[in-house]
């Protein structure tokens, strides 16, 4: 990774880590962290030095971008992490992170919320999440890329944001997240199963 990729990913973990805390001690780390990569960056990458970290300026609005992943086991049952918020459930995943391929944060997200590491196999859908969206929490549009993963490794074991793990038949799936409707699984199932990708 290059110093100005490097600078740019601690300003995003900054960014999110001063939106999301609630530790006073934490909130004083992810300054000092904005602060230290600003100073990297205006000594020797930005011609125009800036006080402020660069994910707040206005380049050009685009819709947000999360992933979720399809793995099953031996006995086709799919894997599903319950989330902490809702306690509801849904396919492995989150938004992506800065200067990770989409391929890459969908691996990351199903370790970190399940504790398997998985290959991913292939695309099964692209999907315009704003059709899906019952609870708008935010106006900004969200596009979410469905993928085929295989396990290759580990034993089941929630994290921080999850509080359960688990595979379920496909006929008794239990209460689907906001973050990842009942059509959309549907779909991307589709997807899986007749190697057509689907799309909005």
């Amino acid at each position: 990774m290059k110093w100005a990729e490097f600078a740019m990913k601690v300003q995003s973990i900054s960014k999110i880590g001063k939106l999301f805390t609630n530790d006073p001690y934490a909130q004083e780390n992810y300054e000092e962290l904005e602060s230290l990569s600003l100073e990297m960056l205006n000594q020797s990458v930005l011609s125009e030095p800036t006080d402020q970290n660069l994910f707040v300026r206005d380049i050009y609005p685009t819709p947000n971008v999360s992933v979720r992943t399809f793995v099953f086991n031996e006995q086709n049952q799919v894997l599903l992490v319950q989330e902490k918020v809702g306690e509801e459930w849904s396919l492995p995943g989150g938004w992506c992170d800065v200067y990770e391929s989409a391929a890459s944060n969908a691996m990351k997200e199903v370790f970190q919320e399940s504790g398997l590491t998985v290959s991913i196999d292939s695309v099964l859908a692209v999907f315009f999440r704003d059709k899906y969206k019952k609870l708008k929490k935010t106006l900004i549009s969200e596009y979410a890329i469905y993928f085929k993963g295989s396990i290759i490794s580990g034993e089941l074991r929630p994290n921080h944001e999850t509080i359960a793990v688990g595979f379920f038949d496909l006929d008794a799936l239990p209460k689907l997240s906001h973050k990842n409707s009942f059509e959309e699984f549907s779909r991307a199932l589709k997807a899986y199963e007749s190697g057509k990708i689907e799309f909005d």
